[in-house]
């Protein structure tokens, strides 16, 4: 039985490969088209399923994970910015601002009729940044293809004051869960979790406690 992570986040796959784990990376046929019906917390769940779900199909026999974050802030989501105007008014909006990170997490193995799906929540607060640090954050291009339009492990970070919860989950991978689960299917984790938190081998980890 293999593993494969469905999706085309590199952030992803370098995260699951922290678990010193063997699987293949498929990249999702389905389309994230966010509903105003349900809440961005089922949002994230939801999108994560559709994920492991469009691999799952045609891998019937292999353990199929997926994942997604979306970003809230005041009851609203925010998903990645279609471009750099985009990406400015979203930083705008969670300037000087707490939100939460809500990053679904999906198992699915066709075969076995098993389909587990979970949400792992984090709080960000955002500086009150100047202009002048907006305009350099956003001439990086780094905003582009990331939910809520920055990235804390890479110059984002510098735009984050503090984190409450689980750092690979606002990265995009629900580490702690996506190995627990994966134990439970009798896979073999190949590096220990719990060394993995307490090392945080990642980029930026370490700088948020």
């Amino acid at each position: 039985m293999n593993i494969i992570l469905a999706s085309t986040s590199p952030r992803r796959r370098e995260l699951l490969d922290l678990l010193s784990i063997s699987f293949e990376v498929i990249s999702p046929t389905c389309e994230e088209a966010s509903s105003p019906d349900i809440s961005p917390y089922e949002q994230a769940k939801q999108f994560a399923l559709d994920k492991a779900e469009s691999i799952a199909k045609q891998h019937q026999d292999d353990l199929v994970l997926g994942s997604d974050t979306v970003i809230e802030i005041d009851g609203s989501l925010l998903g990645k910015p279609e471009d750099i105007k985009e990406a400015e008014a979203m930083l705008r909006q969670l300037r000087g601002h707490c939100h939460q990170v809500h990053t679904g997490l999906a198992l699915i193995h066709q075969a076995n009729n098993l389909s587990i799906a979970l949400v792992e929540t984090a709080k960000v607060w955002i500086k009150p940044f100047n202009e002048d640090e907006l305009k350099n954050y956003l001439e990086t291009k780094e905003s582009l293809g990331k939910a809520g339009a920055y990235s804390i492990q890479g110059q984002g970070a510098k735009l984050i004051e503090k984190i409450k919860g689980d750092y690979p989950a606002i990265v995009g991978l629900p580490l702690w869960h996506a190995a627990a689960l994966l134990e439970e299917q009798g896979m073999k984790i190949g590096n220990s979790i719990e060394e993995i938190y307490l090392m945080k081998p990642y980029a930026n980890w370490k700088e948020f406690l």
